[in-house]
């Protein structure tokens, strides 16, 4: 009885063994319910492109997603909760890659309630959008040349609308400035929302933002696009041409991602990703989601996004330090 007794134990620790080996672990993941804690409100593009993954997500995995918005105080509330979560791959982070890239130049060091380097794991991009410059009908602008030209004639007179400080709508306004030699009057608001409703009220000139909630009024001739932050120009509006076609080397956007707690397992996160990517490069995807959105996929493989991310840390940290922005 104690030789059977003691080779019930060694094959009860065998089986053990193998269910919590790394294999297993992504073979059965998820077995349960997985939060998606999302650092946007709902309705703004992190918390709508979120929703779409998550969809997918759960119909290929047979269980449920559950999306929780915790808007606010610059991704902190969200990454806070996400950050002292167990890392099992049950709590994700879903947010603007700015939370990885802008905000911890932003704040001096140990401000910040948590290091996206040292707490989190870039998971997956979901997409990016280029930012899109667009002013009053009463600017009289027709190009980016002759904006930058009004703003030289008059140094600070010409104000755009932010969604808060550091936020893309700011620093992409700063690049802007920095590599045009202009000067402009930033005016913050709580959020892109507001800033985009003082717009077309005629209350501010001009905006850089991801121009999705904006196409109705630029259809409608309540504001005017005269460029986008793209590498090329977009398919949806071939007749509108990029700001770096005037001002060389501008490059501007907002990007979305999957991040997970430090010390989530390798193949959980793998899993993930190869989902993720999997669901955005679906060409019914792309054209319902992607291309209605005007926004275009990232850098897939974890180690392209990864590196994607160090590079627009580098740059915008740059951007920010130029113009010596901190929030304390």
């Amino acid at each position: 009885m104690n030789i059977l007794f003691g080779r019930v134990i060694l094959l009860g620790g065998l089986l053990a063994s193998l269910l919590s080996s790394p294999g297993a672990l992504a073979q059965s993941y998820p077995s349960r319910t997985v939060t998606i804690v999302v650092t946007s409100a709902a309705g703004a593009l992190t918390d709508v492109l979120t929703r779409a993954v998550s969809q997918r997500l759960s119909q290929m995995w047979g269980q449920s997603i559950v999306v929780e918005n915790r808007g606010g105080a610059g991704h902190n509330f969200a990454a806070t909760a996400v950050k002292a979560a167990a890392a099992d791959g049950y709590t994700l982070l879903s947010s603007e890659t700015g939370f990885a890239t802008s905000q911890p130049h932003l704040h001096g060091k140990g401000k910040l309630s948590y290091d996206p380097e040292v707490d989190f794991i870039p998971v997956a991009g979901y997409a990016g959008i280029p930012i899109g410059l667009l002013v009053h009908p009463s600017v009289p602008a027709k190009s980016i040349g002759e904006l930058i030209a009004l703003a030289k004639a008059k140094p600070g007179a010409m104000t755009y609308g932010t969604a808060g400080l550091g936020t893309a709508l700011h620093t992409g306004a700063l690049l802007l400035e920095s590599l045009a030699g202009i000067k402009m009057t930033a005016v913050h608001y709580r959020g892109a929302a507001p800033a985009l409703n003082d717009l077309i009220a005629g209350h501010i000139n001009m905006i850089t933002m991801g121009p999705s909630v904006a196409l109705p009024s630029i259809k409608a001739g309540k504001i005017n696009m005269l460029g986008f932050g793209s590498a090329k120009r977009l398919p949806q509006f071939p007749e509108v041409p990029t700001i770096a076609e005037t001002v060389a080397g501008y490059e501007a956007g907002v990007s979305f991602g999957l991040f997970a707690p430090a010390g989530t397992p390798g193949e959980i996160v793998a899993k993930i990703n190869a989902e993720v990517q999997q669901i955005i490069n679906d060409p019914e995807f792309h054209q319902r989601f992607l291309e209605k959105l005007v926004v275009q996929p990232l850098p897939g493989p974890l180690d392209a996004f990864a590196a994607y991310l160090k590079t627009e840390s580098a740059k915008w940290a740059k951007v920010i330090k130029a113009a010596n922005l901190k929030i304390d």
